[in-house]
């Protein structure tokens, strides 16, 4: 099961977002450790584990029902990234290029829904 979630584009591009995210909230301020640092990054995490979990479900409406949590992860995390640059904890072209990325893994997280969907 796990092998076959691995190959999925979205959980891979969600791994390594949570894997970026993991490195740059290293570098916040130690006051942020139990706030920001924290929420951002479990908000992060929770995305790829929430396929994980949806797609061991074995069903389509679990599995669907987690992709709509990990889609309101990503939009969580989004705005994570946003105050995160508007307290200069990273530089706008770190936030343009992780708001890409997020941005990516949200469209495919909505692709996903469509399909089961469909």
């Amino acid at each position: 099961m796990y092998e076959e979630i691995s190959k999925l584009i979205a959980f891979q591009k969600a791994h390594e977002l949570v894997i970026e995210l993991y490195k740059i909230t290293a570098h916040f301020p130690r006051e942020e450790i139990y706030s920001l640092t924290s929420q951002l990054r479990r908000s992060t995490a929770s995305v790829p584990s929430n396929i994980v979990e949806g797609r061991a479900r074995e069903t389509n409406a679990e599995y669907k029902r987690f992709l709509i949590i990990a889609r309101g992860s990503i939009e969580e995390t989004r705005y994570h990234l946003l105050l995160s640059r508007d307290l200069k904890y990273i530089s706008a072209e770190q936030y343009q290029n992780l708001e890409n990325k997020a941005c990516e893994v949200s469209k495919m997280l909505n692709a996903l829904i469509k399909k089961i969907n469909s």
